[in-house]
């Protein structure tokens, strides 16, 4: 892509950086991030509070002693869905388990890396987790077990919208948010993350048929189509002829910078991307993150597989700007 599109060498870098915690999540378990989920689980102050300590730390060790692969993905997913936690810098901090049961879900959380503690990672981690279980699994309900003594995870649970649900023999709290409370705090913009985005009524109807055409097909929901549709639920609605010139619409062309790499880009539906002549689907992992994005914003997104900085330099080209409603 950056080979066709590298030509805003004119401009400065960012400098910028993200302040607010940030962590992403990875369904991919390589064999080093066995051994170092197995190193936080040897620590008891990491598994104090664990509800399921036991579970995860044999399943990783029968995944260490009798798989000789660099990839241990599959066995970390019996039962469930397992996602490796990693910051900014692509370094690992923790996991995330989603366990479905019926048409619930319940989820455990982990900041392996004591470093990392009273950072708030856990906050953002389990942003994504919801987001993972009600845009990828479908939960009606996520569900989180949490040890009363565990006043951080208690507290982070409830910034991001669970609420208390009842108290187990066990000392054990069971915190809830249903998927019809998820999206009300997503659509009240209450759950914190990114800036605001505008997207055209227009826009936005046809990419939510277009997201409903591939979950009626059964096709694969890759990441970057479930972080489209978390992006559609929060956005601000606009009417096309007042959306501002500065916001990436659909068939926009904009500057945008990956890293210190710049690239001109345009943002296209799926059947009419060609990355080659940059032409970037929505459904991709970059196409995705500037949606709504207007000059000037900057976000920190996962794109195939590493953490880049994308930032929106300038907005080229906007059909509601220009007139074109018709595209």
């Amino acid at each position: 892509m950056a080979t066709a599109m590298e030509r805003l060498s004119f401009l400065q870098p960012s400098v910028a950086k993200m302040s607010k915690p940030f962590v992403s999540l990875c369904p991919e378990v390589t064999r080093s991030d066995a051994l170092a989920l197995m190193h936080w689980l040897e620590d008891d102050a990491v598994v104090r509070y664990l509800s399921d300590s036991r579970d995860v730390s044999r399943t990783i060790e029968r995944a260490i002693d009798r798989v000789h692969m660099p990839i241990l993905t599959h066995l970390f997913n019996q039962g469930g869905r397992f996602f490796m936690a990693y910051d900014r810098h692509d370094r690992p901090v923790g996991f995330v388990r989603l366990v479905p049961s019926g048409p619930d879900c319940e989820m455990v959380l982990v900041i392996g890396d004591r470093e990392n503690w009273g950072r708030r990672l856990g906050g953002s981690a389990i942003a994504e987790g919801m987001k993972r279980a009600f845009f990828d699994l479908r939960a009606e309900r996520l569900i989180a077990k949490i040890h009363t003594e565990n006043t951080r995870s208690l507290n982070a649970f409830l910034r991001c919208g669970f609420e208390p649900e009842s108290e187990t023999p066990t000392t054990l709290h069971s915190f809830s948010v249903t998927a019809e409370r998820y999206l009300k705090l997503l659509r009240d913009r209450t759950l914190g993350g990114r800036g605001d985005i505008h997207i055209p009524e227009i826009d936005k109807a046809r990419l939510m048929e277009l997201l409903f055409v591939q979950e009626q097909g059964n096709m694969a929901m890759a990441m970057a189509v479930v972080e489209l549709e978390h992006e559609l639920e929060r956005a601000i609605v606009v009417e096309p002829q007042r959306v501002a010139r500065n916001v990436v619409t659909m068939n926009s062309r904009a500057l945008v910078r990956l890293d210190e790499v710049p690239v001109e880009v345009a943002l296209v539906y799926p059947g009419d991307a060609d990355e080659s002549a940059g032409k970037l689907s929505v459904c991709s992992d970059v196409g995705a993150a500037i949606l709504g994005f207007r000059e000037g914003d900057c976000v920190d997104w996962r794109v195939d597989g590493r953490t880049r900085r994308i930032r929106v330099e300038r907005v080229v080209y906007q059909p509601e700007a220009a007139g074109d409603f018709h595209l």
